[in-house]
């Protein structure tokens, strides 16, 4: 693939997730966050997996009290918009090794509005 096909083709996936980002919907997303409760609260707390309350801005592997993968302690990663749709995508393509027993949201839209509600709600 050519440099520039290469370059078009980012362009056109960036400006894609930019578009489902401006359309997500925050309540769906706290209702699809039932699903990532099972491990993760927004209360500051941790549990099976370490506390959201203040992912977003956060580098990756570093909340206190809570013992991570190497993987993730080593992820030089911090966890904006971006980040967090990836790694919601396939957290093992992200972040190999990590031990995070989840496959991913297939869906974009699903990941768009898990996210615009750990924006609104993760603070």
């Amino acid at each position: 693939m050519t440099v520039l096909l290469r370059m078009t083709v980012g362009a056109v996936a960036l400006l894609a997730s930019a578009s489902l980002a401006e359309a997500a919907d925050p309540a769906r997303g706290q209702e699809l966050f039932a699903l990532c409760q099972a491990c993760h609260t927004l209360n500051g707390e941790n549990g099976t997996g370490p506390t959201l309350k203040g992912v977003v801005g956060r580098q990756a592997g570093a909340v206190a009290g809570f013992r991570y993968s190497p993987a993730m302690r080593r992820a030089n990663l911090v966890w904006d918009d971006a980040n967090l749709e990836r790694f919601l995508a396939d957290p093992q393509d992200v972040i190999r090794g990590n031990r995070m027993p989840f496959d991913g949201v297939p869906s974009a839209q699903d990941r768009a509005d898990i996210v615009a509600y750990l924006d609104q709600a993760a603070k």
